[in-house]
């Protein structure tokens, strides 16, 4: 995934709104960097001077150098497209190859280095915890659509809790991308039906309310 092309002159914000010329060139330039130097030697003086924008411009909008990362991570949800929705299974293994494979970065960047960085330094960033849950929530609209289809052609249940359904059917290759273990394809529709197991068992019984 590589962002769009800007035009090589000098980029300034447009008054409150973020410049879209500037916003394209310092993803382009964080993407070069990280392929170049990787992610912890990345500055964000590096990213200005190669995105040509003034190092005050780019603070403005990305405190910091994870707040780009999250930027890029979001801009590469929009690769992703909807399955066909012809079953729960074939829809939740489309979903999961396509998440992998831009967790892995086989459409260039790799997205996971930057989930795993992102969810590391929002141990110490209040600011980036409240937008990568934020990103996060938007991010999954399209595993919610595959879930609540599901339920509605009577795969789960009509009193599936969907926000814990979503946890589950993600922890598994979440956990495996924070232990750097990301599955290979042919291993993902294995994957799938475990956790399809799991669902159908879970989703059977009332979650227990919150204390």
């Amino acid at each position: 995934m590589t962002p769009t092309t800007a035009s090589p002159e000098s980029r300034t914000s447009v008054g409150a709104r973020r410049s879209e010329a500037t916003e394209v060139a310092v993803l382009e330039a964080f993407a070069a960097l990280l392929a170049e130097v990787g992610y912890a030697a990345i500055t964000m003086e590096a990213v200005a001077k190669r995105a040509r924008a003034g190092k005050a411009t780019v603070y403005r909008w990305w405190p910091g150098k994870a707040h780009i990362a999250l930027s890029l991570i979001s801009q590469a949800k929009l690769e992703l497209t909807a399955p066909q929705g012809a079953s729960l299974r074939e829809d939740l293994i489309d979903y999961m190859t396509r998440v992998v494979g831009l967790w892995r970065g086989d459409s260039g960047l790799p997205v996971g280095v930057l989930v795993r960085h992102c969810y590391a330094e929002a141990w110490s960033d209040p600011a980036l915890a409240a937008a990568l849950q934020a990103e996060r929530r938007e991010r999954w609209t399209m595993l919610n659509d595959i879930l609540q289809a599901a339920m509605e052609r009577g795969e789960l249940p009509q009193e599936t809790d969907l926000a814990r359904a979503k946890d589950f059917a993600m922890s598994w290759p979440f956990y495996l991308l924070m232990t750097d273990r990301l599955p290979a394809p042919e291993e993902i529709a294995r994957m799938v039906d475990d956790t399809l197991g799991g669902l159908r068992a879970g989703s059977s019984r009332r979650p227990s309310p919150d204390i």
